[in-house]
C-alpha cells in the first residue's frame, strides 16, 4: 500500500509508547491518522503535533468503539489501515501461598479477565469493526482495501511466571492471524502481527536502573532495549509491503525470556 494524504488509519494505543511512534511514522508519510487512547492529555498533544484526530476510547466498551470509528470516518475518511497497539499488563502466579497465613491463593479472576477483555476481545473488536468498513471501500490498482496490524509479544511463545493471563492474550492475537487473513483473503484486505520483545517504552519508566541494565544485558544482540521507531519501521514495512499477509513476526534482538 502507498502511504500518501489519500489513506487515514486508526492507532489503538496511539497516545504513547508503540503506538505513538507508529502514528508518527504514518503521520510523516502524510496518512491522516486517528488516535484511540484512555489518556485525553497525552492524545490531544500527539494529535495536534501531527495533524491528526484523537478519540478518547475503552477498547473493552463497545459503544465507545463504534462512536470513536464514526467520529474518526466522519473526519478523516473510511480508514485503509488499522494499527492495534492498545494493551495492559497483569502478573500473578496461577497459585501461590500467602505469606502471611500461608494459605493457597489463586490468580485473581476478574484480572485474567480484564487482561483478556482489553488485549485480545479490545483487538478483535477493532479489527472486525475496521474490517466491515474496509469491504465498502473501491480496491486499489493491486486490488487492496486495506490493513491490519496487530501487536502481540514474545511472552506469546516465552511467556514469563506470573504471565499466564497476559502471555494467553498475546497468544491468541498470533493464534488468529492466520484465520482473519483467511477470512478476509477475497476482499484485499490484509493482517499481520508484532511480536515485540523488551522496549523502551513507557512501562518501563519505574523500572529501577538496575534491573533495566540486567534486562539490556540479557538480548543477545544489540544489548540494548528496542526502541518505539524500530517497531514502527515494521509496523511501516507490513503496511507498503503488499504481499506481507497472515504473519507473525518477532522483533527481539534474538531473546528467548527465561522462566522468570
Amino acid at each position: 500500500m502507498k502511504l500518501d494524504s489519500s489513506i487515514s488509519a486508526i492507532v489503538t494505543g496511539g497516545a504513547s509508547g508503540l503506538g505513538a511512534a507508529v502514528a508518527r511514522r504514518l503521520a510523516a508519510r502524510g496518512v491522516k491518522v486517528t488516535l484511540f487512547d484512555l489518556n485525553e492529555s497525552l492524545g490531544e498533544a500527539l494529535a495536534k503535533e501531527i495533524d491528526g484526530l484523537f478519540c478518547q476510547v475503552n477498547v473493552t466498551e463497545d459503544q465507545q468503539v463504534a462512536d470513536a470509528f464514526a467520529k474518526a470516518r466522519a473526519i478523516h475518511g473510511q480508514e485503509r489501515i488499522l494499527v492495534n497497539c492498545a494493551g495492559i499488563g497483569g502478573a500473578a502466579k496461577t497459585a501461590s501461598r500467602d505469606k502471611a497465613s500461608g494459605e493457597g491463593r489463586h490468580f485473581p479472576l476478574d484480572i485474567f479477565e480484564r487482561v483478556i477483555q482489553v488485549n485480545l476481545i479490545g483487538a478483535f473488536r477493532c479489527i472486525a469493526r475496521s474490517s466491515a468498513g474496509m469491504l465498502n471501500l473501491e480496491p486499489r490498482e493491486d486490488g487492496e482495501r486495506g490493513v491490519i496490524i496487530n501487536t502481540s509479544s514474545v511472552a506469546a511463545r516465552d511467556g514469563q511466571m506470573g504471565q499466564a493471563a497476559y502471555a494467553a492474550s498475546k497468544a491468541a492475537i498470533v493464534g488468529l492471524t492466520l484465520p482473519v487473513a483467511r477470512d478476509l483473503m477475497n476482499d484485499g484486505i490484509r493482517i499481520n502481527t508484532i511480536m515485540p520483545g523488551i522496549f523502551d517504552t513507557p512501562l518501563m519508566q519505574n523500572v529501577p536502573d538496575n534491573v533495566k541494565e540486567a534486562l539490556a544485558a540479557s538480548v543477545p544482540f544489540p544489548k540494548r532495549f528496542g526502541q518505539p521507531d524500530e517497531f514502527a519501521a515494521l509496523a511501516e514495512t507490513m503496511i507498503t509491503t503488499t504481499y506481507f499477509n497472515g504473519e507473525s513476526v518477532r522483533l527481539d534482538g534474538a531473546i528467548r525470556m527465561p522462566p522468570r
